[in-house]
């Protein structure tokens, strides 16, 4: 397999893991099968670089399943569902998934999310070189760029790859203006919609979650009216 990629895929319906399962293994990764969403959670290791969820399936939602395994992983997890209202979207997000694909899906989408994802987290764990020096210090956060390790005093603060990539593209240019084409653009590396607005506002919600005190009053990430996100 390829350099133990090893993705997890959830879905009670065994004809769609079937599916996945040979599209994904015909791309040389390896891949593990669970039917519903507590067996997902049972079956995430610190080896699974992946997790591919169906949002609604017995025994425990694919909602609740990405709670529970956000605590045990920050690898990337996309979400396969029949649902798509821009509502469900924001759910998935917020339960701290890194993608969504509605079905029925292409299968050249789901290959190319699935590659996009895996990049992503390889570079935020340090497995592919990146340019980096040093660490980036704004009031008393701090984020260590080699580490990819965030701490605010001596509190260290877990991001997701999502969440980090954010921070770092706002913490790079301090009180340059990004807007929410300006971030997905840059951090999903995909084209721009005007719905992917609501998928960048989820994650910064979450991400001012994690770093505030009081969110409502952040003093790291800003928002700009009318024109978007920045640190000062």
């Amino acid at each position: 397999m390829d350099n133990s990629k090893q993705i997890l895929i959830a879905d009670d319906n065994s004809e769609i893991r079937e599916i996945v399962r040979i599209l994904l293994e015909s791309e040389n990764y390896e891949v593990i099968e669970a039917v519903d969403g507590q067996d997902a959670v049972d079956k995430v290791t610190e080896e699974t670089d992946l997790i591919i969820l169906d949002m609604m399936m017995p025994n425990k939602s694919g909602l609740k399943a990405c709670l529970e395994i956000r605590e045990k992983t920050s690898a990337p997890i996309l979400f396969l569902t029949a649902k798509t209202q821009d509502s469900d979207k924001q759910l998935a997000f917020s339960s701290g998934s890194d993608d969504f694909l509605s079905k029925p899906f292409s299968y050249t989408e789901l290959v190319a999310r699935v590659k996009a994802l895996l990049r992503r987290y390889y570079v935020y764990r340090g497995k592919e070189k990146i340019e980096e020096t040093d660490h980036i210090v704004v009031k008393d956060l701090k984020i260590h760029q080699d580490s990819k390790s965030v701490y605010i005093g001596e509190k260290e603060i877990l991001l997701t790859d999502i969440e980090y990539q954010i921070l770092m593209l706002l913490a790079s240019k301090r009180r340059k203006v990004f807007s929410a084409e300006n971030i997905y653009e840059s951090v999903w590396r995909q084209p721009y919609f005007y719905t992917c607005n609501n998928t960048v506002m989820v994650h910064i919600r979450n991400l001012r979650n994690k770093l505030e005190d009081d969110p409502q009053h952040p003093k790291y990430v800003k928002t700009v009216w009318g024109k978007g996100y920045k640190i000062e």
